[in-house]
């Protein structure tokens, strides 16, 4: 089987520390339950990630070099 996380477009996923959380939502004035959500089922999440953890997911960018957005993994 093929694993979709390693194809060159997936962009990375990776599981935010809670100590690094804090800081976002506190940036940000917002709740973890107002992130946009991910499904647990999605093939591109790390296999550590578990239902209420946050996601980062970094991209490529042509106007900031790269983005980087968090998602809510949710059942």
């Amino acid at each position: 089987m093929v694993d979709v996380s390693q194809h060159e477009l997936v962009p990375e996923h990776e599981v935010v520390d809670e100590d690094v959380l804090d800081d976002v939502l506190e940036e940000y004035d917002i709740k973890r339950t107002d992130l946009p959500k991910i499904k647990r089922s999605d093939p591109a999440l790390p296999a550590a990630a578990e239902v209420g953890d946050v996601i980062q997911i970094v991209r490529d960018s042509r106007t900031t070099d790269r983005a980087v957005t968090y998602r809510l993994v949710v059942d």
